[in-house]
């Protein structure tokens, strides 16, 4: 939504950054791996929970959309709204985690990604807020969201991917071999 702009019923645009690191003052413009544009990155609040895991943990997470079969939702999420799955091996970790949500005012970012709810800024950002997570297992069931443990997420995500849900597949380079 552009500054100005009327915000007829609509709840105001949350974004988070979410990390293992505390103190972050001030988030900066960083160019990707591949060497894409600097931009921050931000998530919305009804996909945070994609982030509510280890920064490096591996994870394939899902919902329904506008154009999910019945089929795919008996299959993939039954009663769930939706699933962040990762796999045992990191199980320990995301029980000893503490995560830093940081909530960073939404003016300068565009969206990127709808599906995955990201935003990206071109600006330096500063934090608003700061919320800590300690318990992140309890913040994603408070948030209605299903965590499955799974012994390798491959088998998943191949599925996951050729369903008609909705899907991030995140960090899948530190997942279990095929």
């Amino acid at each position: 939504m552009h500054p100005g702009s009327i915000n007829w019923g609509v709840q105001p645009l949350t974004l988070f950054d979410v990390s293992e690191e505390a103190g972050i003052e001030r988030f900066e413009p960083r160019a990707p791996a591949d060497g894409g544009e600097p931009l921050v990155w931000a998530i919305d609040d009804d996909r945070l929970r994609n982030y509510l895991v280890p920064r490096d943990c591996p994870r394939v997470t899902f919902y329904a959309g506008g154009q999910t079969t019945s089929d795919d939702l008996d299959r993939f999420l039954g009663s769930s709204r939706a699933v962040v799955a990762i796999e045992q091996a990191w199980l320990d970790r995301l029980e000893s985690c503490q995560l830093y949500c940081y909530n960073l005012p939404p003016e300068t970012f565009r969206c990127a990604d709808d599906c995955a709810g990201y935003f990206v800024s071109r600006h330096a950002v500063a934090p608003t807020s700061l919320r800590v997570v300690t318990d992140p297992i309890g913040e994603l069931a408070r948030r209605e969201v299903e965590l499955r443990i799974v012994p390798n997420l491959w088998p998943l995500r191949d599925a996951v991917v050729a369903s008609s849900l909705r899907f991030s597949i995140i960090r899948m380079r530190n997942a279990q071999h095929r």
